[in-house]
């Protein structure tokens, strides 16, 4: 009899991202905005993602903007797809960052424009239904979304766009070794801002605890603040680009350091349980304030056997060997 090996669950999300090819076909010339420049180590893991996934298929990034250096008079060729970063920004919890997903929506009407995985939560329906009619006028807009309550609510309100659901970019970074030992035995990875569950306390007990904010030094913070900063300028933009790729790199390789050091990752953070599979690290999610976090388990990351949900009876949390496919951060 065959020894047939299943496909590690990983590798079948890494997969399903091909599906974007439909919208971003390969050797695509695109502009790739809202990247993050600031110190959310999840938010670069999808840029980091992202960015891999335009190079395996050949999509060349003509040019980029992040929140602090995008204007309105940047043009962009109508024979170029615009971009967006995907993430968890989509809604009215995170101001900056949908102004500008509903500006370039409103102000490139005939550009091809593709929003990468995306989980979407609005506070106020009102706010909902202004983003609504504004993206109903665009003729050419795929909302990509990476959760089922919020693929519901785009193909409720979004009636024009090409609406999907698909996993995390992150997942394009499959799999990250490290030759570090774990020595140590718990990282409590835990949110310290407003998607807090109030519940996380009861949860978890003993371990080290650190939060994306803590984890990058003061020094670290100001080199950001600087970068972000120096982005505004003109004339120094391409420069700080380049440097911000270099020094986000180093920053991702930070995180990966620090979860190398442990057995056991417990945490609220969507992209500490996503970097802890990516590393086949076992792992227990702890859910955020509005059900994220259980949403994209339940969906993508439960037959992961290194991962569990807090509360869940799955109990094997053993590692997984033998894939031999590797992406170095």
């Amino acid at each position: 009899m065959p020894n047939v090996q299943r496909t590690h669950p990983m590798d079948e999300l890494k997969q399903r991202l091909s599906q974007l090819l439909e919208a971003i076909p390969p050797k695509s010339k695109i502009f790739y905005l809202d990247y993050p420049v600031y110190s959310n180590g999840g938010d670069l893991l999808i840029m980091k993602g992202a960015l891999a996934f335009f190079k395996s298929n050949d999509i060349q990034v003509t040019d980029s903007y992040s929140v602090h250096d995008f204007h309105e008079d940047v043009r962009i060729p109508e024979d170029h797809i615009i971009v967006m970063s995907g993430g968890g920004n989509f809604g009215d919890l995170y101001d900056s960052h949908q102004r500008l997903r509903e500006l370039v929506v409103q102000k490139y009407p005939r550009n091809k424009i593709v929003i990468l995985p995306q989980t979407i939560f609005y506070k106020d329906v009102a706010n909902l239904q202004k983003t609504a009619e504004l993206f109903n006028r665009h003729s050419n807009l795929y909302v990509y979304t990476r959760d089922e309550s919020s693929y519901k609510l785009a193909t409720t309100y979004f009636t024009r766009a090409h609406v999907g659901l698909l996993p995390d970019m992150a997942h394009q970074l499959w799999k990250i070794q490290t030759p570090v030992t774990a020595k140590k035995a718990k990282l409590n990875f835990l949110r310290t801002d407003i998607e807090t569950n109030a519940e996380q306390s009861d949860i978890v007990v003993q371990g080290d605890t650190v939060d994306w904010a803590s984890l990058y030094n003061r020094y670290e913070k100001k080199m950001i603040f600087l970068m972000a900063n120096a982005l505004r300028k003109r004339k120094a933009r391409k420069l700080m680009q380049f440097a911000w790729n270099v020094y986000s790199d180093y920053l991702v390789r930070k995180a990966v350091r620090l979860f190398a050091q442990y057995e056991m990752i417990h945490t609220s953070r969507l992209h500490g349980h996503i970097l802890s599979c990516l590393m086949a690290k076992p792992n227990i999610l702890i859910d955020n304030s509005y059900g994220k976090n259980s949403g994209y388990y339940q969906l993508w990351t439960h037959e992961v056997n290194t991962a569990n949900m807090a509360g869940s009876a799955k109990g094997n949390m053993s590692l997984d060997h033998g894939y031999k496919e590797t992406v170095t951060v």
